[in-house]
């Protein structure tokens, strides 16, 4: 029944009454209303609360059981858990970037002669240090790109 599931989603999504009635632009009597079976929602306001539970009309409105939801209503709780794989991923890549610059810093400072090593040994025309010094600022972007990136 329609007055129960837009009740059983308000509170899986943890608003009140008069959170839903801001979010869709009505007042909390109407919420009231409509979960207890007193009136229906208009069809725009339908489409408010499908919008706002990130579901489609049809399953608001459809006589399928809420928990089919509870999957799609847990994700949405927590948006930035979407990709935490990602995110951990990119911490990494920026951990071990500034590591490598850092060691290869104090690898110059200590012994210089290494860097001519590795200067003599490059064979493109950027030099040994400077390819890197790239790569590692490189892994540090790549790693900040995927903490940020949303979705």
């Amino acid at each position: 029944m329609l007055s129960e599931k837009i009740y059983t989603l308000r509170r899986k999504s943890g608003l009140s009454q008069e959170q839903l009635a801001e979010k869709i632009g009505v007042s909390r009597q109407a919420i009231s209303k409509w979960e207890g079976g007193l009136s229906t929602p208009e069809l725009d306001k339908l489409k408010a609360l499908s919008e706002c539970f990130q579901i489609t009309i049809d399953e608001l409105t459809g006589n399928q059981a809420i928990s089919a939801f509870d999957d799609t209503i847990k994700e949405k709780e927590n948006p930035v858990s979407c990709k935490p794989e990602e995110s951990k991923m990119g911490i990494c890549l920026c951990i071990i970037g500034a590591i490598c610059l850092i060691l290869f810093g104090i690898l110059t400072v200590i012994h210089p002669s290494s860097v001519k090593q590795i200067n003599e040994s490059s064979m493109i025309t950027l030099n040994g240090t400077g390819i890197l010094i790239t790569l590692f600022v490189l892994l540090m972007i790549l790693g900040i790109i995927m903490i940020f990136k949303k979705k």
